[in-house]
């Protein structure tokens, strides 16, 4: 097992999930809504909208949709840009971040598991993850199958425990004199991860 791909690929998870997006605002969202309760409704929610995303990747990792191996890197490719654009996003808006600004500007919304699901399914940064960024670790282990049972099994983990992390530290790390730092830290790694993805892909 190559256990120096599956620990990128574990910070990867948690990072592309625990950074300010649709997925991580609703769920912080729903829970200062409804409690924890209302905000485990939407995480399952977007877990299923995940797995989903991830079958449609193995169909095609597995040859059930024909994608020229050219567009398909082509793809990658534009996933790992789209992937380095969030993360100098990540970093301006670090930048700009002053304590409690986001706490201030969070709306709060009842979330759950439909609303859940459907920010999963059209949340773009999960569509490029999976479809580009996903395909990149089948060979942690040396047989494929193995490969797609451990990264889907550890996405499911790190998926909820990070969600429900963001939940319960959300209030305190946003009003945090820290939280500026932490996000320019995370949209750093964001951009690291995704020239790695570029290497892997042209090399």
């Amino acid at each position: 097992m190559n256990f120096a791909e599956y620990f990128l690929y574990c910070v990867a998870v948690i990072i592309m999930i625990a950074t300010p997006g649709p997925v991580m605002l609703l769920v912080a969202s729903a829970g200062l809504k409804g409690g924890y309760k209302k905000a485990l409704q939407t995480i399952f929610g977007t877990n299923l909208a995940s797995l989903l995303l991830i079958f449609i990747s193995v169909l095609i990792l597995k040859g059930f949709f024909e994608i020229n191996q050219s567009w398909f890197n082509t793809i990658k490719i534009v996933g790992c840009i789209y992937i380095a654009y969030l993360g100098i996003q990540i970093i301006l808006e670090a930048y700009h971040t002053k304590p409690d600004t986001n706490a201030r500007q969070l709306k709060v919304v009842h979330g759950g598991f439909k609303q859940g699901f459907f920010v999963g399914i059209s949340n773009p940064k999960d569509i490029i993850f999976f479809a580009s960024f996903f395909p990149q670790f089948i060979r942690v282990t040396t047989q494929v199958d193995q490969s797609l049972v451990l990264l889907t099994v550890t996405w499911i983990i790190l998926d909820f425990s990070t969600l429900s992390i963001v939940y319960l530290a959300f209030n305190r790390f946003s009003k945090s004199r820290i939280y500026p730092k932490l996000l320019g830290l995370c949209g750093a790694i964001l951009i690291l991860v995704a020239l790695y993805g570029i290497y892997s892909t042209l090399f």
